[in-house]
């Protein structure tokens, strides 16, 4: 094991501490958990597996059974909180929120009797944290050093839950689903306006929630997170995204997709949130606040544990009696208000351009109405089969529905009548977006057919507590499905063609055969100025309508629906 040298650090590092502007090395962090798990029963270390470095990937776990096995079978039973620190290693206040917060309850005599149990990865994005710096976050109050946002790939792996392209994901999908907790939290720290909050809040957009999960967050969650934090001192207010350029036009609800640490748990029916501490307030008061939130966080779970596990085993069940998953989500115009404490803006002449910059006023707090935008109405929505079939060859996405915990039935041989799933049209980025160039727009069709289905292809029933995930990834009109993120391009590549010249007089002869042919022809050419100035187009429009062409399997995606 690549730790030894963890140990030996160790007795240099006991008396650090964390309450400070500095924050642990990963060799530090893994040494304070490496002696906490030799010390203390109570605290439990585990090796989980590799991340994007040469270093592995921990969990640790509290109020657990003292045995691996038993510590996860105990977290799949019981309410289990998980916390996920330094996603983007630039933003250590969970790091050092869950050390204060162990360290504080070990000298308080390491009571478990008010507590879930509690998982936390001390540190995902270990390759980030390794590239150790104290410039990178140009907008940021401390701490004197930190990692960087992308991991060794430059991969921001707060984009990589769906599209699995790190190590890290892999082994956090085996965490996750190992764990399956009902409360999840990944660590932030915000970018963008300044205001008067430390601590700002991504919750599960409400539209996404089943309505039992809503009301427990509505009516008792939202309640009693107010009440508390105001006892510590601590306002809070929703993520501060705004709609113009100051809060003062407003601020909007955050689109938790999939491919999000937080979209990724709603998937799953979690209650799922994201805690954004304010950059510009100190590193030290955006720890404790961190802190105080997370000791609230694991207190109020153990109190409400069966409302949470009811409200989840009840979604679960609206979502395998759905008929239709909503896709598409769009913010309205419908506004509501909310109470901000923010401070006044005003412009003032650059000295680096001499143009008009904007600052803010710390001088001149303020508390008003401003509106707030948290409606989504979703667009479009696809229908619920049965099941889908994924082709033996389609592998990339077999191995991630694996791992993300999907039940599945390989099967033999066999040809069956199914809806097969064709692509029609989609538009592409210009430029790469975290490694992909993202399909959006995507347009499609079902068709019903019989179809040879390989030898280790899998039935994917649809009935089961994984349906939100396998639905959004299964489905190509859905923003984050395999399809949208590139893992199946290569099914809407034409494969065969012709030559022109050898092509014309076959062409010529299947418009003397086939009247109803020439009749498309001339009619689209009557629609279509230029494709009647083409020649190309309207011998390839003739090529398409004839038997020569690969209809079989053109766009033809290796998924298929059985209603």
């Amino acid at each position: 094991m690549k730790l030894a040298f963890f140990t030996f650090l160790f007795p240099l590092l006991a008396f650090a501490q964390w309450d400070g502007n500095s924050t642990p090395t990963y060799p530090e962090l893994i040494g304070i958990y490496k002696k906490w798990d030799a010390q203390h029963a109570e605290i439990e270390l585990y090796e989980m597996g590799e991340s994007d470095t040469e270093f592995p990937i921990y969990l640790v776990i509290i109020n657990g059974a003292g045995d691996s096995l038993q510590s996860f079978q105990k977290a799949r039973a019981k309410t289990t909180v998980l916390i996920n620190n330094a996603i983007h290693a630039g933003e250590p206040d969970g790091v050092n929120a869950c050390l204060l917060w162990i360290e504080e309850w070990i000298k308080k005599g390491k009571k478990t009797k008010d507590l879930p149990v509690i998982a936390i990865i001390p540190a995902y994005n270990i390759g980030g944290m390794m590239n150790r710096s104290s410039s990178s976050r140009a907008n940021q109050d401390g701490p004197e050093e930190y990692g960087f946002r992308g991991n060794a790939q430059n991969l921001d792996l707060n984009r990589d839950f769906i599209k699995m392209d790190s190590k890290n994901m892999k082994t956090f999908a085996k965490i996750y689903q190992a764990l399956d907790p009902a409360v999840f939290v990944d660590t932030h720290v915000s970018n963008g306006a300044d205001y008067q909050y430390t601590l700002t809040f991504i919750h599960s957009m409400k539209e996404r929630m089943e309505a039992g999960v809503l009301n427990l967050f509505n009516q008792k969650y939202i309640p009693a997170l107010t009440e508390t934090l105001k006892k510590k001192g601590w306002d809070w207010s929703p993520y501060v995204e705004t709609m113009g350029e100051t809060p003062e036009s407003g601020i909007q609800a955050f689109n938790d997709l999939p491919r999000y640490a937080q979209g990724y748990g709603s998937l799953f029916n979690a209650l799922s949130i994201t805690v954004e501490t304010h950059m510009l307030k100190p590193f030290p008061q955006r720890v404790q606040a961190t802190k105080d939130y997370l000791n609230f966080l694991f207190h109020w779970s153990n109190a409400n544990t069966l409302a949470i596990e009811n409200a989840r085993m009840n979604a679960f069940k609206d979502n395998v009696n759905a008929a239709y998953y909503p896709i598409h989500y769009e913010l309205s115009d419908k506004k509501d208000s909310i109470l901000f404490k923010g401070y006044e803006f005003d412009y003032k002449p650059s000295e680096v351009s001499g143009k008009d910059r904007l600052f803010y006023d710390r001088s001149k707090p303020f508390s008003k109405y401003i509106p707030y935008f948290q409606t989504y109405r979703y667009q479009d929505s696809v229908q619920i089969p049965k099941g889908y079939i994924v082709s033996k060859e389609a592998t990339a996405v077999i191995e991630r529905l694996k791992a993300n915990g999907v039940d599945f039935i390989e099967m033999d041989s066999s040809s069956k009548q199914v809806h097969t799933i064709r692509i029609l049209d989609f538009e592409s980025g210009s430029k790469p977006y975290e490694g992909h160039y993202l399909h959006r727009k995507v347009k499609s069709m079902e068709q019903e057919e019989l179809v040879r289905i390989p030898k280790g292809s899998v039935w994917v029933p649809c009935a089961q507590d994984r349906l939100n995930f396998i639905v959004s990834v299964l489905e190509p009109r859905c923003e984050d499905s395999y399809f949208a993120w590139n893992l199946m391009d290569s099914y809407i590549q034409e494969k065969e063609y012709f030559s022109a010249y050898v092509f014309e007089d076959e062409a010529a002869n299947l418009l003397k055969e086939n009247p109803s042919l020439r009749e498309l022809l001339e009619k689209k050419k009557t629609a279509d100025s230029e494709f009647a100035k083409s020649a190309e187009a309207q011998l390839f429009f003739v090529y398409q309508n004839s038997q020569r062409f690969e209809k079989k399997t053109f766009n033809r995606l290796p998924i298929y629906k059985v209603y």
